[in-house]
């Protein structure tokens, strides 16, 4: 008589032919991806990070008969010393590396702490530009024995320069793999009321521990061309979507909370009001106290550290500021943690439990 089937008789692990390549246990893993960072702050690592970030399509759109004579004419030969100095403000001097990857790592280590009571589970951190790539990371993931892989673009509102194209660079090293894992992607979470609420959290925490009251707080999203915005992209309407749930769980009256935009390069119109001319209105319109933050950076950064927290505090006093501060991204805080926490668990459904 025949032994009654069970799941366990089906994925159980039989005898293997003589010679059969050894099967590893089935996992399921999962990576979380950030833009990037360069290696170093001298001139030959930051040409090489900006080299392969500016090559992407997806981040500049120009025609490439265009725009590689200016890339590699001139943006290459000048730009990594003047981005190299921008590193060096806020380098991380005792890991030597940059902000963002002490804490995507530190968000890659607590998530696995997280997630420990799921066996089948393996946590991984990646960048779309830089070290450790996307490419490697999958590997590693695939050599563990993952045969699905959840990959989760650290960027709560879309864009086609960050999530898609960090969707571009995880389906591409797929499709070079004779045995091909399961593949899902998480989905922007700009309006997820987890995330909404650790802002408001982080938000609030900060503020309590000041000796002033801000009259304006700021929302600095990173910006993107006008053109993007106008081919279809959805990243402006996440922005202000974001900024006006938090106005609500805030419970604050309408107009304290002001939505910008940083962080533009070349001669492009981009997405409008201006981080450092809202600064510089703000104090010549006789604001003195001002706080702003970064809802569209998982991790504080280059462009949440020197550009705003530098750049923008010393352009609010110039101008007549008296009272400026940054409140520092979720990064691996519990507020943060729990963020990346709900979304993985809710995009393995089925995969695990």
């Amino acid at each position: 008589m025949n032994a009654p089937f069970t799941p366990a008789a089906a994925t159980a692990i039989g005898p293997l032919p003589a010679g059969h390549p050894p099967v590893k246990a089935k996992k399921v893993g999962v990576l979380l991806v950030n833009l990037g960072t360069p290696d170093g702050t001298d001139f030959w690592p930051m040409r090489r990070y900006l080299r392969e970030f500016l090559s992407d399509r997806r981040v500049i759109e120009w025609p490439r008969a265009l725009w590689y004579p200016i890339l590699y004419g001139i943006v290459l030969n000048t730009r990594p010393k003047k981005s190299g100095h921008a590193y060096e403000q806020i380098w991380n001097r005792e890991r030597n590396e940059s902000p963002l990857r002490t804490f995507t790592r530190a968000q890659g280590e607590k998530l696995a702490e997280r997630l420990s009571g799921e066996r089948s589970v393996v946590v991984d951190w990646g960048m779309r530009y830089g070290k450790p790539s996307i490419a490697e990371r999958v590997d590693a993931l695939i050599e563990k024995g993952c045969e699905r892989i959840l990959c989760f673009p650290l960027y709560p509102q879309y864009s086609a320069a960050t999530t898609a194209t960090v969707n571009d660079k995880f389906f591409e090293h797929l499709s070079t793999k004779r045995w091909m894992p399961a593949a899902r992607t998480v989905p922007p979470y700009h309006d997820e009321p987890v995330y909404i609420d650790a802002l408001a959290r982080s938000i609030e925490t900060h503020l309590a521990g000041l000796d002033f009251e801000p009259e304006r707080v700021v929302a600095s999203y990173h910006g993107i061309p006008q053109s993007y915005f106008k081919a279809g992209d959805p990243y402006h309407c996440h922005c202000q979507k974001t900024s006006r749930l938090l106005e609500e769980r805030l419970g604050w009256a309408p107009g304290r909370l002001m939505t910008t935009f940083q962080s533009r390069f070349g001669p492009e119109e981009w997405l409008q009001p201006y981080t450092d001319k809202t600064m510089e209105a703000l104090a010549r319109d006789g604001i003195r106290s001002v706080a702003v933050f970064n809802p569209g950076f998982v991790a504080d950064c280059l462009e949440t550290l020197e550009e705003i927290a530098g750049e923008a505090g010393d352009i609010f006093r110039e101008h007549g500021g008296a009272h400026f501060t940054h409140i520092p991204c979720l990064n691996d805080s519990a507020e943060g943690m729990d963020v990346i926490e709900h979304m993985v668990r809710r995009e393995l459904s089925g995969w695990i439990g």
